[in-house]
């Protein structure tokens, strides 16, 4: 049957893919639109798979606080390329997955990839169907929840690439934000240095050890030395230990202590950290899709 230009123009307002896809999905189906929109689907999710293997290392960071500042939650949704990142059916999907990991409790990205997200059965199956209509992986890489905190949370997002939620009793919300700020900023690794593990600190303090010896330094000052830049790598790592960026003469403890408050915990989203990306040459791709023409 002849296929109308406004019934293919209808399935790719309703599904997102190309004209030929639509107008293929309608020969396929007799014309019958609601049966062109299930055979792409189940086309996307093929699609989907096929390119769940390809590497996602951009993306957003997405926080969410509820209204008494005693929970949030934040994730990290991933793409493959800055440009799908900054494209609005990328950001829409990012931002409802956000406030149903808000509003639904759950602790972990598998459970919250499981929850309904309409019109789609769950976010996962918003997933595949966003996959089939942008052409990249996306993947929902991480999630934190804070609840029952002693505190208030307070956040900051610089971008859309680094986030940061932090729990602090005392203060308030101009303080809140600042440490959040500071935190995107000097990336510290934990509140205070008796945070940091023993296993960590002996690795560094037998590294500064080696280095003092090689140096050639007497004996009889090897330890004062290490333990010296020890004391500098704990000021480095530690949030009480670290000057504040908005002003380098205190450090986050003394600004602390000033205004009567403490931070509880901190957590530090940058997109795509600890994600190996691979190098595409271009000449070379470009010559191996030539090759199989």
């Amino acid at each position: 049957m002849a296929i109308s230009a406004s019934l293919v123009k209808d399935l790719r307002e309703r599904t997102g893919a190309g004209m030929m896809e639509c107008k293929k999905a309608l020969v396929e189906c007799d014309g019958n639109l609601d049966a062109a929109i299930e055979l792409m689907r189940k086309s996307g999710q093929a699609k989907a798979a096929k390119k769940a293997g390809r590497t996602a290392a951009d993306g957003v960071v997405e926080i969410r606080v509820s209204d008494d500042l005693r929970q949030a939650v934040m994730l990290e949704i991933n793409s493959e390329t800055d440009f799908v990142a900054k494209d609005a059916n990328f950001t829409n999907f990012a931002g409802a997955v956000a406030e149903c990991a808000l509003t639904s409790q759950v602790a972990d990205i598998e459970a919250l990839a499981n929850q309904p997200l309409p019109p789609a059965a769950t976010i996962d199956a918003a997933r595949e169907a966003l996959i089939a209509k942008i052409g990249e992986n996306v993947q929902l890489r991480r999630l934190v929840r804070f609840d029952g905190c002693q505190g208030l949370v307070y956040h900051y997002r610089h971008g859309s690439r680094i986030g940061v939620i932090v729990e602090l009793t005392g203060g308030d919300e101009s303080l809140g934000r600042d440490l959040a700020m500071h935190i995107a900023a000097a990336a510290p690794l934990c509140v205070s240095a008796d945070q940091v593990p023993a296993d960590v600190l002996d690795k560094e303090r037998e590294i500064f050890r080696a280095q003092a010896l090689d140096s050639g330094k007497p004996e009889n000052i090897i330890d004062k030395i290490t333990e010296g830049r020890v004391r500098k790598y704990l000021e480095e790592i530690t949030l009480h230990g670290q000057a504040f960026v908005k002003d380098p003469d205190q450090t986050i403890a003394q600004l602390l202590k000033q205004a009567g408050a403490e931070v509880v915990r901190f957590v530090r989203f940058e997109v795509g950290e600890g994600i190996e990306k691979k190098v595409e040459n271009f000449a070379e791709e470009v010559q191996a899709q030539a090759r199989t023409v």
